[in-house]
């Protein structure tokens, strides 16, 4: 399997582009160093079609969790299309928006309006500034990852300056004011007695977090955060950017009966297209209004549209009971067919979003090899699957069967301790560390 085209075209982005791409997790170099195919010339379902004309089977981020029914949906397509034709941007407002926000707000009942951004980092940006309006408090607790803006790498700042970017390694704060430093504080997920002297020793007015992602709350965590959160007349923001409709249609935080103050999505509701909601209490999203947060392109009715016709597709075909299960599957067939190799591998993550690691010390080396061996037959892969409504039975008996191949080939490198001359290209290079 040859990418030479996609690899040619890498090479030239990262001489006109600030690390090659937009988004730090499509760097080639996270999945497979002079390897990768990096490009796509066509995507359709869990399609994808490089600019070498291979056809891959995706069986990794799909688009960044953003497509959860697939690519190019037909039905979101058809809406998406409908309003291009109608005008995308208008002196005046569009419809589909009074209509996404009274259709959020039937889902989210205790919530009483809504804003809208385009994507998921903004919208986390513009839930913290209102929160930080209502309470009249600039220090903000947070769990989990929120973006990239400076509110929340802020808190990779440190007392000394040789020390930055410890917290969060491979997210550095370089051109964050140092003003900002100690208005940011990290918790543990799972762990509210952190949480607890946080808020106890600062003027916390906003708490944002994670409501579900790699693990599940135990013990009550979220109901003691939500305590917490109250005692101290915080602003609750859950972040759903990730999480959001795959566990339900709506956030996962529903699962567990406790409400927030505003809740964040992004990624999923609008299958690709860009769409971001930031859904709240009237109370404090009315601050908005006085706060100045405005932008041309919230207004444009593509997102709306795609985001209505997403969520109705999402129930009418009960999307998330389908990735459950297929994400069942996909962590079952990981554990057996790793037993049956004799590999040693640890899954993570809920059933949408399964994930594994391999326990060797040179765990990097061998999901770079396990990357190169996957796409060798035909798939996109790594450590993490994100489901889609588009990956069938059929499509996860094929994954699972090219697994139990390529971990064979793993297993048998590891013995013979020939990993990293089974390599063809340089071992791939870690994300930034999550907080969850």
């Amino acid at each position: 399997m040859r990418c030479k085209k996609g690899q040619r075209l890498w090479k030239r982005a990262k001489e006109v582009i600030p690390m090659g791409t937009q988004l730090l997790s499509k760097t080639s170099e996270q999945f497979l160093p002079e390897q990768w195919p990096s490009y796509f010339k066509r995507a359709k379902g869990i399609e994808v079609w490089d600019l070498d004309g291979n056809r891959f089977l995706d069986f990794t981020i799909m688009g960044v969790g953003s497509c959860i029914l697939g690519y190019a949906d037909p039905d979101v397509n058809k809406a998406v299309k409908k309003v291009i034709d109608s005008g995308n941007m208008c002196t005046l407002n569009s419809p589909e928006e009074v209509e996404l926000a009274e259709t959020l707000l039937k889902m989210e009942n205790w919530a009483g309006m809504v804003r809208y951004a385009r994507t998921g980092g903004e919208a986390m940006a513009v839930a913290v500034r209102i929160a930080r309006a209502y309470t009249g408090r600039d220090k903000v607790a947070f769990c989990g990852y929120h973006g990239w803006h400076d509110w929340y790498i802020s808190a990779n700042l440190s007392e000394e300056k040789n020390l930055d970017g410890h917290l969060l390694p491979g997210l550095k704060p370089l051109g964050v004011p140092r003003a900002l430093l100690g208005t940011a504080f990290p918790f543990t997920y799972n762990r509210p007695a952190e949480l607890e002297e946080i808020t106890e020793k600062n003027e916390i007015g906003v708490i944002v977090m994670e409501p579900l992602r790699s693990y599940y709350p135990a013990d009550g965590f979220l109901e003691k955060v939500r305590v917490i959160a109250d005692k101290h007349k915080a602003v609750l923001i859950f972040d759903e950017i990730t999480s959001g409709f795959r566990m339900r249609v709506g956030g996962a935080y529903q699962l567990f009966n406790v409400e927030p103050d505003i809740v964040v999505y992004g990624k999923a509701i609008s299958n690709g297209y860009p769409m971001a909601a930031i859904i709240g209490r009237s109370e404090i999203m009315e601050k908005a209004e006085e706060s100045f947060i405005s932008s041309t392109y919230w207004t444009e009715r593509i997102g709306p549209a795609a985001a209505l016709a997403t969520m109705k597709k999402m129930k009418e075909r009960d999307v998330p009971s389908h990735l459950i299960k297929m994400g069942k599957k996909i962590m079952e067939g990981w554990n057996e067919i790793a037993e049956e190799e004799g590999l040693k591998i640890r899954t993570s993550g809920i059933p949408p979003l399964p994930k594994f690691s391999f326990e060797y010390e040179n765990s990097r080396a061998l999901m770079t090899l396990f990357t190169q061996e996957m796409l060798k037959n035909g798939f996109l892969a790594r450590e993490s699957v994100y489901l889609s409504y588009s990956h069938k039975e059929k499509d996860v008996d094929k994954y699972l069967k090219a697994v139990k191949d390529v971990f064979k080939i793993i297993k048998k490198g590891l013995d013979k301790g020939k990993i990293k001359e089974m390599l063809k290209g340089p071992i791939a290079v870690a994300g930034f560390k999550r907080l969850t």
